[in-house]
């Protein structure tokens, strides 16, 4: 253990020009620390069952709480899995498993259910460990604490600087974790990752307690456990990059066709959807419309590198497209559910439009006050949903039974009401 290593739990909040000030408003600026290697080395990678059971036995005899993170091979495979899973705790060290070679961790899940896992940007994480058979009960977001806590810059590698002083090294962030074997270099950077996770929990749950946060942030950390997993996207198509280009209802179906069968094949092959065909060369084909495979050659993103059974795929789709009845294609826009856009009020509902705006001046100003981005607050759905539809009689009692019923917690209904009240029972402006 070196002495950097030595120093780290024991080092207080430092402020090396990311972290909010102390309260006389100095802050130190010592030089930080780079952190290259793992106090105990970089351990084996994980990838049977005998290893995993050994882990298991090791983090369940562990104390304390666990840091845990995952790398996923965004940008190269299909969907969002993890490929490799990190964990440390205190008394079992680090461990470095293999979920492709180890795909049910559910043993490892169980043995560490009642202990509070530290992660980084926790809903990132999650989706993938929950396939894996990983959930926790509670948890420590370290980058929500950050925000929560007025930290400008949240990422893992400025909060480790800005915090304790230890830089982390980062250049294997957007690689192809689905690699094996991974290189040496990359497993270092992974079990670095989680190597002062949990001493940077401990200096962010003092800095919270210190402003008065710390409850607020319990109650987030709560939520984002005891959240359900996410519904599926409804017509996923329409976030294709671009799409607000595409304007007409044919075109929009040529979008439509030609994500699906991109869908399937990248499936299919596993690989990232943007390697089989990026999103320019759909919204390309679904503007030009193109009657024929020569046609859809000539444009970008269907040129010389694709092939003539390739082109023929992707003609086929728009084939379909065009061949579609004016009832089967896709209506301009998804349903709303919600209010319409802000920027439609005006003409739609004058009195909301300014309730709005007072609102929004309001939540912002106490948002400054309080050091936290708004969104952290409160979010900008919820302020707009109150303000176009409040309750009948406007009172602190009916908006936080408002706000309740939105899936506000109970201290963003404390902080926000009564912002959102005098915001609801202003008088507007002649």
């Amino acid at each position: 253990m070196t002495d950097a290593h030595d120093t780290a739990a024991d080092s207080p909040l430092r402020t090396t020009g990311g972290a909010p000030p102390d309260d006389d408003g100095s802050s130190a600026a010592e030089a930080p620390i780079p952190l290259l290697e793992p106090r105990e080395g970089i351990p084996p990678v994980i990838a049977d069952e005998a290893g995993l059971a050994e882990a298991v036995a090791a983090f369940a005899a562990g104390t304390g709480p666990v840091a845990v993170d995952a790398e996923r091979a965004s940008g190269y495979r299909y969907g969002q899995r993890a490929y490799l899973v990190q964990l440390r705790r205190q008394g079992s060290g680090t461990a470095l498993i293999d979920p492709v070679a180890c795909p049910d961790l559910s043993a490892l899940g169980e043995a560490l259910s009642g202990t509070e896992w530290v992660l980084h940007a926790a809903t990132q994480d999650l989706p993938c460990l929950r396939e894996i058979g990983m959930v926790p009960t509670r948890l420590f977001d370290t980058e929500l604490a950050g925000r929560l806590a007025g930290f400008p810059r949240v990422g893992l590698g400025a909060m480790v600087e800005n915090v304790l002083g230890f830089v982390l090294e980062k250049g294997h962030s957007a690689v192809d974790w689905s690699t094996r074997p991974l290189p040496e270099p990359w497993l270092r950077y992974a079990a670095l990752d989680v190597e002062l996770l949990v001493d940077l929990r401990d200096a962010l749950e003092k800095e919270l307690d210190r402003q008065g946060k710390l409850e607020w942030a319990r109650q987030e950390f709560d939520a984002i456990a005891s959240a359900p997993p996410p519904e599926p996207r409804k017509d996923p198509w329409r976030r294709t990059s671009g799409m607000h280009k595409v304007r007409r209802r044919r075109q929009m179906a040529v979008v439509r066709e030609l994500w699906q069968t991109r869908d399937r094949i990248a499936q299919r092959r596993d690989v990232s959807p943007g390697k089989v065909l990026p999103d320019a060369a759909i919204v390309e084909a679904a503007l030009a419309l193109p009657a024929n495979v020569h046609a859809l050659a000539a444009l970008n993103g269907f040129g010389q590198r694709v092939g003539r059974r390739q082109l023929e795929q992707w003609q086929a789709a728009v084939d379909r497209a065009r061949a579609l009845s004016e009832s089967q294609l896709p209506q301009p826009g998804q349903p709303v559910t919600g209010p319409p856009p802000p920027r439609a009020w005006a003409d739609k509902d004058p009195e909301a439009a300014a309730r709005l705006s007072a609102a929004r001046a309001g939540v912002s100003a106490l948002a400054e006050r309080l050091n936290m981005p708004q969104e952290n607050l409160i979010t900008p759905d919820t302020v707009r949903r109150v303000c176009w539809e409040p309750p009948a009689t406007v009172d602190a009692e009916s908006v936080a039974r408002a706000l309740a019923g939105l899936g506000a917690r109970a201290w963003q209904i404390e902080q926000v009401t009564p912002v959102l009240v005098e915001a609801l029972t202003a008088r507007p402006s002649a």
